[in-house]
């Protein structure tokens, strides 16, 4: 194993618990907190990390939504990508930290280029029912390089607790 494979998913996770660590006791992101989620909807698929990288599993979050439903930024950032893959309308936002915000469907009101602010509408949810037919969801998918974060850790509660030793 290349050791520059077996540091990237430490430095994920370091990264992870790091951002997560923004969250208060009553699971809610304090007022400062960077992040907010795209869209109000519950989730209705969670984040699933495979044992490995090139394995199937679940890259983000699926937030439920309706069609023409507003989707706002994430976190302040830059629209680095706004268009079609395959066959759905995608949105990238890049942050300041190195993080990319992923969201799909979504049809973009914001240009490539032009810099958001966490809250602010940057586009619609697209009509593509994707991977939560027959209902529709916002995907949620939040990177660092090529590696995948649980967006859900951003915002959720995080307790450490921590336990004696036993002999």
């Amino acid at each position: 194993m290349h050791l520059s494979s077996a540091v990237r998913p430490l430095r994920a996770a370091a990264l992870t618990l790091a951002l997560a660590l923004l969250a208060t006791a009553d699971g809610a992101p304090p007022p400062d907190s960077p992040w907010s989620p795209p869209v109000p909807g519950r989730v209705v698929a969670a984040f699933h990390r495979p044992p490995e990288r090139w394995l199937a599993g679940h890259r983000g979050l699926d937030l439920r939504a309706e069609e023409l439903d507003p989707v706002r930024a994430p976190r302040d950032g830059l629209v680095t990508f706004a268009g079609v893959v395959v066959d759905r309308p995608v949105l990238v936002v890049a942050h300041a930290d190195g993080t990319r915000s992923t969201l799909e469907p979504v049809r973009s009101t914001a240009a490539v280029g032009t810099s958001v602010e966490r809250g602010d509408v940057v586009g619609h949810v697209g009509a593509h029912p994707g991977h939560c037919a027959p209902d529709t969801c916002v995907h949620w998918g939040v990177r660092v390089g090529d590696d995948y974060l649980d967006p859900a850790l951003l915002l959720a509660e995080v307790r450490i607790v921590l336990l004696p030793l036993r002999a």
